[in-house]
């Protein structure tokens, strides 16, 4: 089986099962599913911080238990909170990311990685629960920005690309790699205003935005792991690598998404 075959093969079971997940699943057993998923990003993670194979495993669990019992704990406190993971997200991406990026930071100090995950993760978690409470369509049309910009830049800058977009980041990532994404995120923000009645312009400014930080996304991920001397955030996928390798654009595009939404059902 050829790497491209194995690698489509995969994103067809992930699509099924999570569709599936998105659809059908009640809110409470999605919430279970999503804690495990971050809790499996946990792992990851503390693994690409060079924790040890037992303090990753704590790192994680904990995690994934944060993840399953604070809305139950927080109660009628748990909407406010949610919200407040969204913000530090929105901070943390629109601001901290770009100049760690431009900076090269390395920032290897366990505690500090620590942070940082829980910063990834925890508002990923809270934006999956809040997109998928407002429908699922709402919550895959979402993620179908993502997915779209994926596929259209592999491709795209596998036939075309030619100037590097990070070469000291990320050597794979190209221009035409990006412009590929934005034309098929244009196409998809053309059929989205014909469908749900928005003006084309709005949806192309959101998709432009989410484009751009799906890209940041990636190449934070990316990042880390050159700093860590992985390849992979780890190999449960074939053909795409670990659960953060699938989802590093998601990181950074779900909570600034939420984060929109909360701010028009607010604003209306």
């Amino acid at each position: 089986m050829t790497p491209l075959l194995r690698r489509v093969l995969t994103a067809l079971v992930m699509l099924g099962v999570f569709v599936s997940a998105v659809v059908w699943a009640p809110a409470w057993l999605w919430a279970v599913l999503m804690a495990g998923v971050a809790g499996l990003a946990a792992y990851e993670w503390a693994r690409l911080s060079d924790f040890p194979p037992p303090s990753a495993r704590v790192y994680a669990a904990l995690l994934a238990l944060a993840a399953l019992v604070l809305p139950y704990v927080l109660a009628e406190s748990w909407p406010a909170f949610q919200t407040g993971l969204v913000v530090l997200a929105m901070g943390f991406w629109l601001l901290l990311a770009p100049l760690w990026l431009l900076g090269r930071w390395r920032a290897q100090q366990a505690w500090l990685r620590a942070l940082v995950g829980v910063v990834l993760l925890l508002p990923t978690w809270a934006a999956l629960l809040y997109l998928h409470s407002r429908g699922p369509g709402v919550l895959l049309g979402v993620m179908a920005i993502v997915w779209i910009a994926d596929t259209a830049a592999y491709f795209a800058g596998r036939h075309f690309g030619r100037r590097k977009l990070a070469p000291a980041i990320s050597p794979g990532k190209t221009w035409e790699g990006v412009a590929g994404a934005w034309g098929a995120l244009a196409l998809y923000a053309g059929a989205l205003s014909l469908w749900v009645a928005l003006p084309l312009l709005s949806l192309l400014l959101m998709v432009s935005g989410l484009l751009y930080l799906s890209v940041l996304g990636d190449l934070f991920e990316s990042w880390v792991k050159r700093v860590s001397g992985m390849k992979d955030s780890g190999a449960m996928l074939p053909g795409h690598g670990g659960v953060l390798d699938r989802i590093d654009a998601l990181l950074s595009t779900l909570p600034i998404a939420a984060g929109m939404l909360m701010w028009l059902e607010r604003a209306v």
